[in-house]
């Protein structure tokens, strides 16, 4: 099987919860290779994503939420944050956010993060603010001048909203609140549900967890393009896409049709922080930054 050939498999594969090592033995490759095709299809996808929702005007409250996981291993959480349609359900745009671990340790985890911490220094306190500042500026403009957000309560999305410059109404849900269709922050919730559902890099207590916060947010990218542009909101209806309910798209679209065209980012204008992904820029702390892609035949 050629190399091009694999896209579609690897594409499909990805959102279907498989991992890297599973990918590889299916269809007789090396798990290098599936890792390279996925960056591959995780640069497609942000150009993809870009190129179709960039001067978009919006006629919908965004709901806005951190998915908490981890790469590298579980002293390194993070949070990548999602930017939601709440009634298309499409997800507009998404950014990172390395965290320090919290919550319930033994006496032991807590020596280990000291160490850690020592050896690779701290996350940056404030990278959630940061991040969700960065998030709320790539979110195509309301057609009625002011954006309309909702959220939970979380501390730092106050301050975010101010520091983004964006003219925002902001609206704040309980996250304990019932997590139903009735809640206004389902939109948001039923992402981050599906985002572990399909992807096996966020499965609970998983082994297939990514190894670099750069590779996570490829797999995002994938997951998000696949998401609005191919899955149905339904799958018991079988009906639109959720870039259909926004009115971006007439009809589904294939992972073929998908990654039929190829794109340049010398031609597409990403943001500033989805050019660090697609130049895979993104540090994990106990790793440093990934490899980064070498622009060749890309421009």
């Amino acid at each position: 099987m050629k190399r091009p050939e694999l896209l579609i498999p690897v594409f499909s594969r990805l959102v279907a919860c498989s991992g890297y090592r599973q990918i590889a033995r299916e269809l007789g490759v090396t798990h290098t290779t599936v890792m390279r095709i996925a960056e591959r299809l995780g640069r497609h996808c942000l150009l993809y994503h870009w190129h179709h929702v960039h001067g978009v005007r919006l006629s919908e409250t965004v709901v806005i939420d951190g998915f908490e996981s981890f790469a590298h291993s579980q002293f390194y959480p993070c949070h990548l944050n999602l930017a939601v349609g709440a009634q298309s359900h499409f997800t507009y745009a998404f950014t990172e956010a390395e965290l320090r671990r919290k919550g319930r340790m033994t006496d032991w985890q807590k020596q280990r993060r000291r160490e850690l911490e020592r050896e690779h220094g701290r996350p940056d306190p404030r990278a959630i603010e940061k991040s969700v500042a960065e998030l709320i500026r790539m979110i195509p403009r309301s057609t009625r001048g002011v954006l309309a957000v909702h959220s939970d309560e979380h501390p730092a999305y106050p301050r975010a909203i101010k520091k983004s410059g964006v003219a925002v109404e902001h609206a704040v849900t309980s996250s304990v609140e019932a997590r139903v269709p009735a809640n206004p922050l389902f939109p948001v919730n039923l992402a981050d549900l599906l985002l572990r559902h399909s992807n096996a890099n966020h499965k609970r207590e998983t082994i297939a967890f990514s190894k670099t916060l750069q590779s996570s947010v490829e797999r995002l990218a994938i997951f998000a393009v696949w998401r609005n542009w191919a899955k149905s909101f339904s799958e018991k209806a079988q009906d639109a896409t959720p870039a259909m309910r926004a009115g971006l798209a007439r009809a589904k679209r294939t992972v073929a049709e998908i990654l039929t065209e190829r794109l340049f980012v010398s031609k597409i204008a990403l943001p500033a922080r989805w050019d660090g992904y697609y130049r895979r820029r993104v540090i994990t702390l106990a790793r440093g930054r990934s490899r980064p892609h070498r622009l060749r035949y890309a421009d």
